[in-house]
């Protein structure tokens, strides 16, 4: 409850404040094991503080403990008293550990003791109170240097790129000829069963082809869905680990692809499916398909113990999907398996590979992910382990846990769904209010070394295309026949591709590494899976948002504040227009989103360089209407 309306009528606020040594204009709340923070609240004076104490919560424990806060001076300017607490991160976690913890401020008032919320009203319920999220990972936490300030570019490798290499067709797949026009199977209604056995024959000797193209739109980091041998064109119902599906290409295609990579400066990420087989796999082999006996045939399969299965001869499944039987990811000899010294993970970085991104991250064991981890950075120390994890991944809990991510033993960074939706929604509605508070949160809650390495995406092979969403015609309530032959208008089109060019440019703005989908930037569209996964047909080309991607490209590569800066919002007293700043050194990039329907000016101390769009500069320049523009300072 807020107390004493009459001083909120009066606009009294408490306020919160984070610093450190490390802490910049990012106002990260996450430190590294050995940083000093000092914690304070600024209380006005007609609250009559007495006194102040620190109430800081550990979610580890879930305990709670007072430390005291120091009265420093009393502010003429703001008509409030500063109290302060020194904080030793070392105190609060064992050494090589991490930890979560949230705090407010408790003051000693004549009314009682009042407990701060973030929106600086007073509580006196301790247990009602907000509290201001603060982490500590480990002291030895490093995210690797060579992917920052990069962009990714993701495929789904049957629908890329199609060689003139006569691949072999593995028993019971069908191969659909039809690139241009062909449609993939699909079930009668969402989330429905299809055999997804239908291929359209893109392979790895096709992506190598393309390189150079995907390289032109200042991409240096290919991420490839899996690849690995499996009996679905998709590939998340792995087969063989150890084996890169005949129908890619096979190991030759594979070690060409590394190949062409190494030689352009292009590094590799590979996506780990970890959480599942396949029932058609050579570990589960429920339809008998590999030799030797699999754990659904055999109780005395060295693989039995992977899985779980019940009394009646059922086995648990991700999501009841019975072609994707669960791991038991905890299990020994399968953690062995993946994560051994000649395991899979190692295995592919030893063949030239440069990371992993870890297929539903949330439901994989802490012992799996430390030991994950583990193997990859003893293999290779500069390699990336990226989770797919859909929320804010600091505090995510998952079945019942509290995942401990960035803790320093498990993840480098995660795909930054909430960002996604926030520029979408920005894009969209034209305002900023959902964007600067996901914004906010993000890079506040992560450690600075995951944000710079976020996979900051518009569209993956699990969501609609980004055009289609952006085009805002009710797609998603669409049956999948009417998807399948649905195309937007060329007025839609065209209203969805400059909204796109505006969220891409913000996107690209953001700390972290943007990640294209294959074809978002040619103008492909389409609506949930499978349709948002249709072949690549290059004359289909919109060439002028192709351009724009590439400018987009050049621009990141030549200006280190937009890599690498510091994150600042400025309030701009409109809704519809964004602004923030990028600070490297001496650098500085503004970027300003004007979705509003009139031309937005804004003031410079000193004339800026406009980087994106056209007109004239000067110390006062103008964004035009429903536009992106970068202006270096």
């Amino acid at each position: 409850m807020l107390l004493y309306p009459d001083f909120h009528s009066i606009n009294a606020r408490a306020r919160l404040g984070v610093t450190s040594a490390e802490l910049g204009p990012t106002d990260s709340r996450a430190f590294r094991r050995g940083d000093t923070l000092t914690l304070s609240v600024r209380v006005p004076r007609v609250f009559c503080a007495r006194g102040a104490s620190l109430a800081l919560y550990s979610d580890s424990d879930m305990s709670e403990r007072a430390v005291p806060a120091n009265f420093v001076i009393s502010c003429e300017e703001f008509d409030c008293d500063i109290y302060e607490s020194a904080l030793a991160t070392g105190e609060l976690v064992p050494e090589g550990g991490s930890g979560l913890f949230y705090f407010t401020f408790g003051v000693e008032t004549p009314y009682g003791r009042l407990y701060v919320n973030r929106d600086g009203t007073l509580t006196a319920d301790l247990a009602a109170a907000d509290r201001t999220q603060l982490s500590v990972f480990a002291e030895n936490f490093h995210t690797p240097d060579r992917f920052k300030g990069g962009m990714m570019y993701q495929i789904f490798p049957d629908r890329f790129a199609r060689s003139e290499h006569k691949n072999p067709l593995p028993p019971r797949r069908t191969l659909n000829p039809d690139w241009e026009n062909g449609v993939p199977q699909f079930a009668d209604k969402p989330g429905g069963e299809v055999a997804n056995d239908m291929f359209f024959g893109g392979d790895l000797w096709g992506i190598a082809e393309r390189l150079d193209y995907i390289k032109s739109l200042g991409v240096d980091t290919l991420y490839l869905c899996p690849i690995f041998e499996a009996a679905s064109n998709h590939r998340y119902d792995t087969g063989d680990y150890m084996k890169i599906d005949p129908l890619l290409g096979g190991e030759d295609a594979f070690d060409n692809l590394v190949s062409e990579l190494k030689k352009r400066g292009m590094k590799l990420i590979l996506d780990g499916v970890f959480n599942h087989t396949g029932a058609d796999s050579r570990y589960f082999n429920k339809f008998g398909h590999y030799p030797g006996p699999g754990a659904f045939g055999s109780k005395r399969s060295k693989y039995r113990k992977w899985y779980t299965f019940e009394k009646d001869g059922s086995y648990r499944c991700w999501w009841g999907v019975k072609i994707l039987p669960a791991v038991r990811s905890s299990e020994p000899s399968y953690r062995e398996f993946i994560c051994g010294k000649n395991g899979v993970v190692r295995h592919y970085l030893k063949k030239g590979i440069d990371g992993w991104r870890l297929d539903v991250a949330d439901e994989l064991s802490d012992e799996f992910l430390d030991d994950l981890r583990s193997a990859a950075k003893a293999e290779s120390p500069e390699s990336l382990i990226l989770g797919e994890v859909w929320e804010d991944a600091s505090n995510k809990v998952a079945y019942d846990r509290r995942r401990r991510y960035f803790g320093g033993r498990q993840l480098d960074s995660v795909m930054n769904y909430p960002l996604k939706e926030g520029i979408i929604d920005f894009v969209l509605t034209g305002d900023k209010k959902n964007l600067v508070s996901t914004a906010a949160t993000i890079y506040r809650h992560y450690p600075r070394e995951v944000g710079d390495v976020l996979m900051n995406l518009l569209g993956t092979h699990d969501t609609e295309r980004i055009l289609t969403v952006l085009a805002d015609v009710g797609a998603d309530k669409l049956t999948n026949e009417e998807l399948s032959r649905f195309r937007l208008t060329p007025a839609k089109r065209a209203l969805a591709s400059e909204r796109l060019k505006s969220a891409w440019a913000l996107l690209c703005a953001f700390p972290g590494i943007p990640c294209i989908y294959y074809g978002d930037e040619a103008g492909m569209e389409g609506g949930r899976d499978p349709f948002n996964r249709m072949p690549f047909v290059t004359e289909r080309a919109d060439l002028g948002l192709t351009h724009f991607y590439r400018r987009i490209g050049a621009i990141r590569a030549s200006e280190t504040a937009l890599t690498r800066g510091d994150l600042r919002f400025i309030e701009t007293g409109d809704r519809g227009q964004l602004l923030f700043i990028r600070e490297f050194d001496d650098e500085a990039i503004a970027v300003a989103a004007n979705l509003t329907v009139r031309s937005w000016e804004i003031e410079f101390e000193r004339t800026p360089v406009r980087l994106l769009g056209e007109g004239e500069t000067s110390p006062i320049s103008a964004v035009a209407p429903m536009s992106v523009e970068y202006f270096k300072l």
